[in-house]
């Protein structure tokens, strides 16, 4: 983890460095939305609220328009993963991701004015598991998150005064983030399943002070 986590970092850096880039550092912060899928769609869920923090750093490249940011962002979200059986039983428990994230984006920026300017961003996001990997329930049934996740961010933001930014995107997981094993219990509920996959997508708001 420590050795995909540095090489993440490394690159950026040294892609900034050879492009001769602007560099600015800041504090980033903002809330998750949780949007919850499973792919048999045995249980329905919940969104959540949650929330990350952490440093950024960003790069203006000598192309007009053009940046790049990357982040280190403690990362939480959760989800309550419910089913209500015919006798108005409810199974289920709330799945709560922590993460240690590292998001690289490229931007792409139009000035309105000396004062502010819009941008629009895509790029992956690198995430490593540092919380609670399983959930159980009963019966041997529960829910395992994987130690390590890829997603990708899409999204648009403002920047003010050249030190505050404000955004929003979505977060798209790429592949799974987890798996549901159902025990003896869920089994005789729906008949024949033996793992579900499901991924943890999140709408996020964000606020950034760049020094």
């Amino acid at each position: 983890m420590k050795k995909i986590f540095t090489i993440a970092f490394a690159a950026t850096m040294f892609f900034a460095g050879q492009a001769n880039a602007q560099v600015k550092a800041g504090i980033k912060a903002g809330l998750n939305l949780t949007n919850m899928s499973l792919s048999e769609k045995m249980f329905s869920s919940e969104n959540r609220a949650g929330f990350f923090v952490g440093p950024t750093v960003n790069f203006t490249l000598p192309v007009v328009g053009l940046a790049l940011d990357a982040s280190l962002l403690y990362d939480q979200r959760s989800a309550k993963m419910k089913y209500v059986d015919d006798a108005n039983n409810e199974l289920g428990n709330t799945v709560k991701q922590k993460a240690l994230n590292v998001p690289i984006n490229v931007r792409y920026g139009l000035g309105l004015g000396s004062t502010a300017s819009i941008y629009l961003f895509a790029g992956p996001q690198f995430g490593f598991n540092v919380g609670s990997k399983d959930f159980k329930w009963t019966d041997g049934s529960s829910y395992a998150l994987k130690s390590t996740q890829f997603s990708i961010n899409v999204g648009l933001g403002v920047m003010l005064m050249k030190h505050l930014q404000l955004s929003a995107n979505y977060n798209i997981a790429l592949g799974k983030t987890g798996e549901l094993t159902p025990g003896t219990v869920i089994k005789d509920i729906v008949k024949g399943s033996k793992v579900d996959e499901g991924r943890i997508n999140a709408w996020q708001i964000s606020a950034a002070y760049l020094f």
